[in-house]
């Protein structure tokens, strides 16, 4: 067994700073021997409390008796805790010095320091849940809109293991009957058909594929869509972000070209989040910081997922326009023209020979903004984002590994409909079946694993 499961580790988890209250855990075979050394109960002592109780007490240093703090002490006997070992959690008071000083006496009388995401690690390697439920509660944390929150908590739940479970199962139903057949020829075992194998095989990738089939809203729930706010200076790219914050954000001003960089913001449209990026203005210019803050906004535009094109209704189309319109044929956009306050020159019908969706806004009096949050949320997704079925993909990682698989499926199933050996149509399903268990961590290796909890916080 490795190092990571038999020590006793120690972490901080909550934020280091001013609160009420922090948190310090330890779990592992010599937490309660550890605390029983520098932790001092009111009444009677640590090892009369039963199991999931509250202590009252003081930490001490046991060298001198020095009182550290007074401290609630949560007892947790494993197995039935959140790493299956022994847990200790400090209730103490928050700030820097607290949390660190008993942080520093458990190290000192025998803990390790945790590593990122070593308590959910051990969770994991002890089978208390599974790599997919392991990742959903970094998501849980990291989660920018309900909706997000709620498709990681169903992972928690197992919701996503169950599905690739089941997917497994069937493959390693027919992998047995197929290797039994090609190992073992001489005995009697009654063939699986091709079709049997064609119809089995179909039926795995179709469940995989119907995973995918939600992966890009589920990505998009869990990243947030990439929204690129662009047009030439002064037509009111700025207005449009800080209408859309309700608050002023990115600085307005009648002088083209104030914007230099780009601006980041998220805002939320029906649970689903999207990150607004106010470009610099796009034009000619010989000014060489405003030259760079539009190349940037090219890039970025290249990387959108949405591109919000932002023309001025109160004045006739120019050459930039005509550029604009012509940067943004290829991608997903909408265009917006602006300034309905004022007296309007341009007509949609002008551009309708653009085949783009066209709302008329007035950032500045916050006109049409409504009309336009829901074109933006029908430009990411025709089909919505109900979740009727929550077994949403949003790990880029399992998307990865979903699409490797169907790969390996369709292979077999052109392998199977060729009427080729079984050898190949085996090797194929295999390679399935192994990409599907590195999802949920039946078939992963060290390294893989190192990178996953490197993402998390310490102490969690």
């Amino acid at each position: 067994m490795n190092s990571y499961v038999t020590d006793t580790v120690a972490a901080i988890s909550t934020p280091v700073g001013f609160s009420g209250i922090g948190i310090v855990r330890m779990t592992g075979s010599q937490a309660f021997h550890i605390i029983n050394k520098v932790f001092k109960p009111k009444g009677k002592s640590f090892e009369e409390y039963d199991d999931k109780k509250i202590i009252y007490g003081h930490i001490i240093d046991p060298k001198d008796e020095r009182i550290v703090d007074e401290v609630l002490v949560s007892k947790m006997i494993g197995p039935n805790t959140y790493t299956r070992e022994d847990i200790v959690e400090i209730n103490c008071h928050g700030g820097i010095v607290p949390v660190r000083n008993i942080l520093n006496l458990l190290v000192e009388n025998g803990a390790n320091i945790a590593g990122p995401g070593e308590f959910t690690k051990r969770a994991f390697m002890n089978g208390r849940i599974d790599l997919t439920q392991a990742e959903a509660i970094i998501d849980i944390i990291n989660a920018k809109t309900n909706k997000s929150l709620d498709i990681s908590m169903k992972q928690l739940e197992g919701s996503l293991s169950k599905k690739i479970s089941e997917i497994r199962q069937l493959l390693i139903k027919m992998l047995a009957h197929l290797e039994a057949t090609i190992d073992y020829p001489e005995y009697d075992i009654e063939d699986m058909s091709y079709d049997e194998i064609l119809q089995n095989t179909r039926e795995a990738h179709d469940m995989v594929q119907n995973l995918l089939y939600h992966s890009q809203n589920g990505r998009l729930i869990r990243e947030g869509v990439n929204t690129a706010i662009i047009g030439k200076p002064n037509v009111g790219k700025s207005s449009l972000l800080n209408s859309l914050l309700g608050e002023k954000r990115a600085i307005v001003t009648e002088i083209p070209g104030t914007t230099r960089d780009t601006i980041e913001e998220y805002i939320t449209i029906e649970g689903i989040p999207f990150k607004i990026i106010d470009t610099a203005g796009v034009r000619e210019t010989e000014n060489i910081i405003e030259k760079i803050g539009i190349e940037k906004s090219v890039e970025i535009l290249e990387k959108s997922d949405l591109v919000l094109l932002i023309l001025d209704g109160s004045q006739p189309l120019d050459e930039e326009d005509f550029e604009l319109l012509k940067l943004i044929q290829a991608r997903n956009s909408l265009l917006i023209l602006n300034k309905l306050d004022k007296e309007t020159i341009i007509k949609p019908e002008d551009l309708l020979k653009y085949e783009k969706e066209i709302v008329q806004i007035s950032a500045v009096e916050e006109i049409g903004l409504e009309e336009l949050k829901k074109k933006m949320l029908d430009k990411v997704s025709a089909e919505g984002f109900e979740l009727e079925s929550f077994e949403i993909v949003t790990n880029i990682r399992h998307i990865h590994l979903l699409e490797e698989s169907l790969k390996s499926l369709k292979s077999a199933i052109g392998t199977i409909e060729a009427s080729m050996p079984l050898e190949i149509v085996s090797t194929d399903i295999t390679e399935a079946l192994n990409l599907l268990g590195e999802i949920t961590g039946d078939t992963i290796h060290e390294q893989l694993m190192h990178e996953i909890f490197s993402n998390f916080c310490i102490g969690k």
